[in-house]
């Protein structure tokens, strides 16, 4: 299989790259490489692909029609699109909502276009949990209400998650879109706590906690959300499935596992809730299993312990990310 992956410089995007070429698959990459956040992190992980599979990522905007429509007459033809491309972050979309539109609707709706003129018959699209908002019961099942997102991230990916819909009634394109529940893991996104705790705890800084730490993610491991990504190319028809961990953690729990790992105490600054987060996300991963076969396979213990020791061994370069709201 050929597969065009998009935001392949990205924390999930590298790693579905790198084992769908471990499995045989072609890949062709494409990331703008946008700043939104540090660009050594996006480096390192291209690196390891340009290393370890000699794959070159190109550096093409998925807004950008007309450069994705040039792209796809010098690479394809694709069997299948994994859009891992987007503007994530709950508190930066409040800021700047725009980018979030441009990227995560535009660009959707750009590869959809291409993929119905040249007859691509799968469509992957990363979404997120944050479309559950504050209303519903947990776990979070698929079927939920999704209709009042709390920020401009949450309202974007509800759009491009329509626009799949569309496109499989009109045009027939088998659509899987996966909601993912608080991605972790080595070389992670900066703005997610994990990556934060472990730098702030290890580097005896602040820690910053909005709210008074009872906040509860369903934090699930990057090795499983790509290894569910893949399962998801196969032939489903139009179905929304939830990634998660299935086992949410408050924040005051993850800085305990944090301390234990890195051999110190956190530095606990204190600041007000931000309107735009929920108290607590977990995933109802039924149907993962059911149509996926998929369950996670790395704990928080374990998957904790594998991004200390990830911090460690980069913390010559790592403890300069950038890591300020």
């Amino acid at each position: 299989m050929h597969v065009l992956v998009t935001g392949a410089a990205g924390f999930i995007g590298s790693r579905v790259a790198e084992m769908l070429l471990e499995q045989g698959h072609g890949v062709c990459g494409v990331d703008n490489m946008c700043p939104a956040y540090d660009i050594r992190l996006k480096e390192y992980r291209l690196e390891r692909l340009r290393s370890r599979h000699r794959l070159d990522v190109h550096p093409v905007d998925i807004a950008d029609r007309g450069s994705m429509a040039a792209l796809w007459q010098g690479y394809g033809p694709f069997d299948a699109v994994v859009d891992l491309a987007a503007r994530a972050g709950v508190r930066q979309s409040v800021e700047d909502p725009w980018v979030y539109i441009d990227t995560n609707v535009t660009g959707t709706l750009n590869l959809l276009e291409l993929c119905r003129e040249h007859g691509v018959r799968k469509f992957v699209l990363a979404s997120t949990s944050s479309l559950y908002g504050a209303g519903n019961p947990v776990p979070f099942s698929e079927d939920a209400g999704t209709d009042r997102p709390l920020s401009p991230y949450a309202a974007s990916k509800k759009g491009a998650e329509a626009l799949c819909y569309t496109y499989y009634h009109l045009y027939g394109i088998d659509v899987t879109i996966l909601r993912y529940f608080t991605v972790y893991g080595p070389a992670g996104r900066p703005d997610m706590s994990l990556f934060r705790f472990v730098q702030w705890i290890y580097e005896e800084r602040p820690l910053r906690l909005y709210g008074d730490g009872r906040q509860s993610r369903d934090f699930t491991y990057v090795d499983d959300v790509a290894r569910g990504t893949i399962l998801g190319l196969k032939p489903l028809g139009h179905e929304i499935i939830n990634l998660g961990g299935d086992s949410p953690h408050d924040l005051l729990e993850l800085i305990r596992l944090v301390e234990a790992q890195v051999g110190k105490k956190a530095l606990i600054e204190r600041h007000p809730m931000h309107p735009a987060d929920v108290m607590a996300t977990w995933a109802d991963i039924g149907k993962a299993g059911r149509l996926l076969g998929w369950r996670p396979e790395v704990s928080l213990d374990e998957g904790v312990c594998r991004l200390c020791c990830w911090y460690r061994e980069n913390r010559s370069w790592a403890k300069n990310i950038d890591t300020a709201d």
